[in-house]
């Protein structure tokens, strides 16, 4: 600024707008900073993903398979399915979004009577392919369950589901024996 008193207003007023940009530029970071930082915990609420479904909810029990070949479970009473990636039609969980899955598959078989032959046993697929299954075939008890835990990383896409193996068979009724649940522990994309 000029030594006179013209110069000095315009100087000062200069600075006070300066000072403002500074601030004003100061603010719009931080709120594109919070701007980014909601998105991102939308994008995470969005693609949260988990189900738990059981093979039935009927009074009595009643049991599915045997059969001559191979079938995929569609379990039919759902707990949670948060995300829809569990298709009740079909018994397919569709991955939504890449990440470290827990999977869990519990089974249980009732023979009917003690000396008839049991065969409790179930297979956990991913894309086709057997990760884990729980098998229980004897005559030595009338009743028999067995459960699995698996933490598997999964791509978006990705098709988990259940397989009866031929000769197998699962009972259940609204005690929920036979459960398959799924959960997203934490992304990977």
């Amino acid at each position: 600024c000029v030594t006179d008193q013209a110069s000095c207003g315009c100087c000062l007023m200069q600075q006070q707008i300066h000072r403002m940009k500074m601030f004003f530029n100061m603010s719009l970071n931080e709120l594109e900073k919070e701007l980014t930082k909601s998105k991102t915990v939308l994008n995470n609420i969005r693609s949260r993903s988990a189900f738990s479904v059981a093979l039935t909810n009927e009074k009595n029990l009643n049991c599915f398979g045997p059969f001559r070949d191979d079938k995929l479970i569609a379990y039919k009473h759902v707990f949670i399915n948060l995300g829809d990636g569990y298709s009740v039609d079909t018994g397919i969980f569709t991955v939504p979004r890449s990440g470290v899955y827990s999977l869990a598959l519990t089974i249980y078989s009732d023979a009917g009577s003690p000396g008839n032959s049991l065969a409790a046993c179930a297979s956990l697929q991913v894309n086709g392919k057997v990760v884990s299954g729980p098998r229980e075939r004897n005559m030595q008890d009338q009743e028999d369950s067995a459960t699995i835990v698996v933490a598997l990383h999964l791509k978006a896409g990705d098709k988990v589901a259940v397989n009866l193996p031929i000769g197998c068979f699962l009972c259940d009724d609204n005690s929920h024996y036979n459960t398959f649940t799924g959960f997203l522990l934490y992304a990977t994309d």
